[in-house]
Order: C-alpha cells, then sequence, then structure tokens
C-alpha cells in the first residue's frame, strides 16, 4: 500500500516537472505552470456522449490528465485524436496511452494537421489550448471550425484561467455556456462549452 502510494506520488511529481519545463521552454503554449487537476479533468469529459460512437477530438492534451478522464469516460482509445504541439509532450503521450491517435502538429490549422481525419465528424472537442495567448480572430476561426466538424448541439469544451470567456460572443453562430469554476486546480479553472444553436 505504501509502495503503491509513493509510486504514485513519483508520478506525479515527474508529471508536474514534465508541464512545468514544457512551460519554461514555450510558456505562451502551455496555459499554466501546473498540469490540470483530475477533477477538472473529469469535469471536462463529463460533457462526452460516449454511447454516440462518434470519436472524440482533444486538443493540447500536455501530460495526459485530460486523457485519461476522457478514456475513463468511456471512449475507446482508438476513438480518441489528439493534437499536441509540444513534441516533448507528444513523445510522452505516445508512450504512455497507446492506441490513441496523438498528431503533433498546430490545432489552429486543422485541415492540415487532422491529416486521414479531416472529414471526420466528432462527438465532443475537449480542449486544453491556451487560448488567451493567441488573438481573438484565431480563437473565433479556431471555435467555427470545430463547430463545423461536429453534429449541431455538441459541445466545445474550454479550460481557462481568466474571468471570462476566452472567446467572445456571436449569437448568431454559437451559444456560450459557463460550465464550472473549478477552485480544486491550480490556479483555479473556468470551464466553458460552446454549441452551435
Amino acid at each position: 500500500m505504501q509502495l503503491r502510494f509513493k509510486e504514485r506520488l513519483g508520478r506525479k511529481f515527474d508529471e508536474e516537472i514534465r508541464f512545468f519545463k514544457g512551460w519554461i521552454d514555450g510558456p505562451k503554449r502551455v496555459g499554466a505552470i501546473l498540469p490540470t487537476s483530475g477533477i477538472t479533468a473529469r469535469r471536462m469529459a463529463s460533457v462526452i456522449t460516449p454511447k454516440t460512437g462518434l470519436p472524440v477530438l482533444e486538443l493540447g492534451p500536455g501530460t495526459g490528465i485530460i486523457t485519461k478522464a476522457i478514456l475513463q469516460r468511456g471512449i475507446k482509445p482508438e476513438n480518441l485524436v489528439s493534437i499536441e504541439f509540444s513534441t516533448d509532450f507528444f513523445q510522452h503521450l505516445t508512450r504512455n496511452f497507446p492506441g490513441v491517435h496523438f498528431i503533433n502538429g498546430d490545432a489552429f490549422d486543422l485541415q492540415n494537421t487532422l491529416g486521414s481525419f479531416k472529414d471526420v465528424q466528432f462527438d465532443a472537442v475537449i480542449s486544453a489550448i491556451p487560448m488567451l495567448s493567441f488573438p481573438m480572430e484565431r480563437r473565433i476561426a479556431l471555435l467555427e471550425d470545430l463547430l463545423d466538424r461536429m453534429p449541431h448541439g455538441r459541445p466545445v469544451m474550454q479550460i481557462t484561467y481568466g474571468p471570462v470567456s476566452p472567446i467572445v460572443a456571436k449569437p448568431d453562430s454559437y451559444r456560450i455556456k459557463h460550465f464550472d469554476f473549478v477552485v480544486r486546480n491550480i490556479p483555479p479553472a473556468q470551464l466553458w462549452v460552446y454549441t452551435r444553436p
């Protein structure tokens, strides 16, 4: 029991060191200085509906905490497509989550980055991209692109650390809903859901 606890603690420490190193190497590409908490990851994954049979798209998996929550939600590894910009994180993810379709690329260029998945329809998008690091027009363009790849009414879930939605309202095009404020995350996290009307 004590050995298992030490192993878990060691893995968590390794994860946080890897995440912090990623933040040092590219602070604009990593949105926080610590990985997302397991509680936050499970809240984000809760919007997925496994019974649709459609794959899930994950953006910015980092060290894989949200990836793990998506799989625990009932999504099979082969039904998860995950885009990671950092090559270091990408290599870590492919070693730790066999069967998941990880892509080392740019989420803001989905048509090219998705490759053979570019025409696939997704059940949900779970995003940990640090949106506040990018200009608003790029954020809106990405959201519109994501919503075009899903059935109407299905969600794009976005985590952020600011007090308001990281993407401005466009009521004719999409709806914004504040989903949760997770205090048990460092820093506290805001979760937002975007859907087509």
